[in-house]
């Protein structure tokens, strides 16, 4: 069992260390890091914009994360606030011409890393290792919750 809890996490930690180590490495001409990357790729595919609240969800990042990044990627012209509301984490973040250009690099890299990835595996083994990560990250979550009350 210990071993099998030392294989999961040391294999979980490597996938995520490597995963922010090339987000970083490829946007490190334009001075974005892996946050940035995550709220980048998120408002390229919602084009409507999404709220400072909806990134938080998708990039799975903490308020002041997603805020510090947003404050970067506006002051460098990648996105801009919709809306000037005293309550500005809830007004549509889109991006600007800038940011969508960077956003299709990012969309286009991932596409390839994906693609890399998926080497020597079939398509059915692909989702079911998707289909196992989603059962063990909600079974996570939940553990969680229960430890919370």
């Amino acid at each position: 069992m210990q071993e099998r809890f030392e294989t999961f996490t040391v294999l979980i930690n490597r996938i995520n260390r490597n995963i922010r180590k090339i987000k970083n490495r490829e946007m490190s001409e334009y001075n974005l890091r892996s946050a940035h990357v995550s709220c980048l790729f998120h408002l390229y595919l919602n084009e409507d914009g999404l709220t400072a609240t909806e990134l938080c969800e998708r990039c799975e990042e903490d308020k002041a994360t997603i805020s510090r990044a947003i404050e970067y990627l506006e002051n460098n012209e990648y996105l801009i606030c919709c809306s000037k509301n005293a309550k500005r984490y809830k007004s549509p973040l889109i991006l600007t011409d800038k940011g969508k250009l960077i956003g299709k690099k990012i969309a286009d890299k991932i596409n390839s890393v994906l693609s890399e990835t998926a080497t020597g595996l079939t398509e059915e083994e692909r989702r079911a290792f998707y289909r196992s990560l989603a059962i063990i990250s909600e079974a996570l979550e939940k553990i969680y919750q229960k430890g919370e009350k």
